[in-house]
């Protein structure tokens, strides 16, 4: 049976009559090999049926294959995002499946020299010279043994003994040894969310997860900084699992560990949970501590990741489901579609992720924005000299060129009425604890639901126009 040809791929394009759409398809499948439906949008702008002539339908072409042309690029990264995702979660599960596997086989070698050990030690505990040379012998072995449990902790291979658990609890419980373990020139701030839902985790497993993550932002700051580790009640929809891989919905407790050290380039964030991955010098880190807590957290059926950018130090974001046995209420649920807050105002939307900008633009438009969106500062100020009302800005806080703080200050020069709205993946304490923005500053953080981002769009209009 011969294969049967792939679906044509279908373009919706605005102002182009039959004899242009014939023409775009036909330079599409030229250029691509593939088999390409134009379509018109039917919006009462079309010209479906007016003859164009030939020059006329070539420029028509030539401006929809750019159009069609930027589609597809951005299309293609996405796509491309999304596979180095998938692929760096299959090594991530391949690398923990053949650490768990050594290190289960080694666990039962060392048990035996332990034991032996521990036998030998006392057989020969009248003599001095061998039972040093035992304890030592013992000593290296329970080093071993405890290399092998975080290998173990990795593979997702240690027996965990979930309990209901209250993060804020574990979380206040342990600031006193998470003081003595950063120093004194670090300063700790703990911010936990009112009412947060219990979750279902091994408590000794999950505290040395925090640990581990307040001894790395430690180590990311040498000089001494800021240590902030928060807790929040989130719901991730389909929109947010659609661009993470492994993620499913619902409702989660979030626990979130930033810091003001040095930050990480996007190479090292790839490998930062791998085991024996480390950028300290030798001797100071086995490079288990990160993959350790990427164990324990996709044991406990959760996900963790990691936001960063060279010099402004790193957020580590741990999703733990909520605990649904025994809850008396339920939780919060996401807005069904057309049943979010709408609005009628004008949004300038500047985003560097196509991904990011083209979801938030999609979630504003159903909800009755109108929206003008931008990938940069450059352009928006650019787009914002031919619009003359713009109500609300919304920007990424740190892009390529200008940052968002630079743009909000030149659009509020220009029109001092215009509203702000930023956003990052820093959590909003964290951003504040850097000096990036006002402890007032409305801010709206990454990943965020489609309720969240017209709630705070909601909430910055309408306390500025009070």
């Amino acid at each position: 049976m011969a294969p049967s040809s792939p679906d044509p791929i279908r373009l919706r394009i605005v102002d182009a009559d039959a004899e242009t759409r014939a023409l775009i398809a036909s330079l599409l499948t030229t250029h691509t090999g593939r088999t390409y439906a134009v379509e018109p949008i039917e919006d009462g702008h079309g010209v479906a049926g007016v003859p164009a002539t030939a020059s006329e339908a070539e420029r028509r072409a030539s401006e929809a294959l750019r159009e069609s042309e930027a589609q597809l690029a951005a299309v293609l990264a996405d796509r491309e995002r999304l596979e180095r995702q998938f692929y760096q979660a299959q090594k991530m599960e391949t690398v923990g499946q053949l650490a768990g596997g050594i290190a289960h086989d080694f666990n039962n070698i060392l048990t035996a020299i332990v034991g032996f050990g521990t036998l030998v030690a006392e057989q020969v505990s009248e003599n001095e010279a061998a039972s040093r040379n035992a304890a030592e012998i013992l000593a290296a072995a329970n080093r071993a043994s405890a290399l092998t449990r975080q290998l173990l902790a990795f593979g997702r291979r240690q027996v965990l003994h979930p309990t209901r658990v209250n993060l804020n609890d574990t979380v206040h419980s342990l600031a006193g040894m998470l003081c003595q373990l950063i120093g004194e020139n670090i300063d700790l701030r703990i911010v936990c969310a009112a009412d947060l839902p219990p979750i279902r985790a091994d408590l000794s497993q999950l505290e040395s997860a925090l640990a581990n993550l307040v001894i790395n932002a430690r180590d990311a700051m040498p000089r001494g900084g800021r240590l902030t580790i928060e807790t929040a009640d989130v719901v991730l929809d389909d929109d947010y699992c659609a661009t993470h891989v492994g993620v499913r919905p619902g409702r989660y407790a979030r626990l979130s560990v930033s810091d003001t050290g040095i930050g990480m380039s996007q190479d090292l964030q790839a490998r930062i949970f791998e085991p024996f991955f480390t950028t300290k010098e030798a001797g100071k880190g086995s490079g288990l501590g990160l993959a350790t807590v990427y164990g324990i957290v996709k044991q406990s059926g959760g996900n963790i990741w990691v936001y960063s950018e060279q010099g402004l130090g790193a957020t580590f974001k741990v999703y733990l489901p909520v605990d649904s046995a025994e809850r008396t209420a339920p939780g919060p649920r996401a807005p069904a579609r057309g049943q979010w807050s709408k609005g009628t105002e004008t949004v300038l939307l500047v985003e560097d992720a196509p991904m990011i900008r083209r979801l938030a633009r999609e979630i504003m438009l159903r909800a009755g924005y109108t929206v003008i969106e931008a990938g940069d500062a450059n352009q928006a100020m650019q787009l914002a000299d031919t619009h003359a009302h713009i109500d609300l800005l919304l920007t990424d806080l740190i892009m390529p060129g200008p940052s968002g703080v630079d743009l909000a200050e030149q659009l509020r020069t220009a029109r001092g009425d215009i509203r702000v709205l930023f956003m990052s993946g820093y959590t909003d304490n964290a951003i504040v604890r850097n000096g990036l923005l006002g402890e007032s500053t409305e801010f709206l953080q990454k990943p965020f639901t489609p309720e969240e981002l017209l709630r705070k769009l909601r909430r910055v209009i309408d306390a500025q126009s009070i």
